[in-house]
């Protein structure tokens, strides 16, 4: 072995000392992972604040209004350079701020918000409004709850507050405030036309319209939909969520919170689910047919053979089409590191199916049990890592000598200056990589990126360390 791949697997740099706990390498002793905790100063954390997370699950209801109740800097983040689709209005794509400025911040903001909310009600009649509380809002202490209530008797609709103060904690306090905020409007509608065999969507934002994948699905396997949360979501859907027989949870640090309450306060039960990647896309839909064929088996007859057969017929369309694209792909390397754990699950068997090795793999909001599951199903020595920082992630593709990064725009630069192909997997997206057919998106991303002719000329294996050395 050259000194220089020695010295490559002897040095596993943690960057932050108060982090190696939230690093683990598969197979190197027990398996246990900190995570969930609040992001550590200075570290450049990956992990966002709590209003962007209430943001990113409620953003995509279309037709209500979003009013960021704060600064001007937080209104940044909206989803109009994201790929959340709607089917209808687009309200969602429009970002409104009060704009706090220093004398707000003295006398208080709740009267600046009451006239913004009764202006914006009266310009675009949204069926709700959402009003999101920021750090500078929960110190100065606006009564955000009096003001919302007020707002929504004058206008006659609903106008929710969401209790998302950045400093609260993290990410996934985000989601639970979204959660809280949609359980409001959950209830308030008309379920007489809803069908026993019916679902909600959760946890899916229709990135370049991949709900609306998963709806084709749903059609032919004869199950109603009756929500989207909150993809192409519409106030008037959420409304009547509790009518649905099964809720759907994919991304179930986002929107698990809120099928737990529909469970205790309606009985509906939900299964967990993916729409990414063969096996999980497959499983997910025959779990929906066993189930409804074991609650009502006269209504859903049939309804195991039929996804049987839609099932059949993508693959029978698909998988040679893969098989053209493992033939290049076969025994490269991947690094994973994705908003939610549950994509993690699915692109680690997804890259299998394209004969390739995930050798890093990370998420912003995993739980101890998802790592402890994601350690399960990959190979000795793949490093996990919770909530990194882009000092780690470039040491962990060097150290891996991966080929393709897939990642969110945070990564995107990591991979390009370190000469690595990258796969867009965050919402910024514009081809949808779920279902079937995003599978297939997502194999012909991967092998136009790992097999581009740009990285001969990128020196990426530094004073003559290749992967053989590496491995000796």
């Amino acid at each position: 072995m050259s000194e220089t791949a020695a010295a490559a697997r002897i040095e596993r740099p943690a960057i932050f000392e108060e982090r190696r706990d939230q690093i683990r390498r598969i197979g190197e002793g027990d398996f246990s992972m900190a995570c969930n905790r609040d992001s550590l100063a200075g570290a450049v954390s990956q992990r966002a604040c709590v209003f962007c997370g209430s943001r990113v699950v409620l953003y995509p209801i279309a037709d209500a209004l979003h009013l960021v109740h704060g600064p001007i800097g937080c209104a940044a983040y909206t989803w109009d350079i994201r790929g959340s689709l709607s089917s209808g209005p687009e309200l969602h794509r429009l970002s409104f701020s009060t704009d706090l400025q220093e004398l707000d911040v003295v006398f208080g903001g709740e009267k600046k918000l009451a006239k913004a909310l009764d202006e914006l009600i009266a310009r675009h009649h949204p069926k709700a409004a959402f009003v999101y509380s920021t750090c500078i809002v929960g110190i100065i202490g606006d009564d955000l709850e009096a003001v919302c209530k007020a707002a929504g008797e004058r206008n006659g609709i609903p106008v929710i507050p969401v209790q998302s103060e950045g400093f609260k904690g993290n990410k996934r306090e985000g989601y639970l405030a979204a959660c809280k905020a949609m359980r409001r409007l959950v209830g308030t509608g008309d379920v007489s036309d809803v069908s026993p065999l019916s679902v909600n969507i959760m946890g899916d934002f229709n990135l370049a319209g991949e709900t609306w994948i998963i709806r084709r699905y749903m059609e032919r396997m004869g199950v109603q939909v009756v929500a989207g949360i909150t993809g192409d979501g519409r106030v008037d859907d959420i409304r009547r969520a509790h009518g649905a027989g099964l809720n759907l949870v994919q991304c179930s640090g986002s929107t698990q919170d809120l099928a737990r309450m529909l469970r205790d306060d309606f009985g509906t039960p939900f299964i967990r689910v993916s729409w990414i990647g063969i096996e999980d896309v497959a499983e997910s839909l025959y779990a929906i047919a066993e189930h409804f064929e074991a609650r009502h088996p006269k209504l859903a007859a049939g309804m195991v053979e039929r996804t049987a057969k839609l099932v059949r017929e993508e693959l029978a369309a698909l998988m040679p089409q893969l098989a053209a694209i493992r033939r290049d792909l076969t025994g490269k390397r991947a690094a994973v590191y994705v908003g939610g754990s549950f994509k993690a699950f699915s692109l680690v068997k997804a890259f299998r199916h394209l004969g390739m090795e995930v050798a890093v793999v990370g998420s912003q909001t995993g739980t101890e049990e998802d790592y402890k599951e994601l350690a399960a199903i990959c190979s000795p020595g793949t490093i996990v890592v919770d909530d990194a920082n882009p000092l780690e992630l470039s040491a962990f593709i060097r150290e891996k000598d991966v080929d393709v990064f897939v990642g969110g725009v945070k990564e995107r630069p990591i991979a390009f200056k370190l000469g690595v192909g990258f796969c867009d997997h965050n919402h910024e997206r514009k081809i949808a990589l779920e279902g079937f057919e995003g599978m297939l998106n997502f194999a012909k991303e991967i092998h136009a990126s790992v097999m581009s002719p740009v990285w001969r000329f990128v020196p990426r294996r530094e004073a003559g360390l290749n992967r053989k050395d590496a491995e000796v």
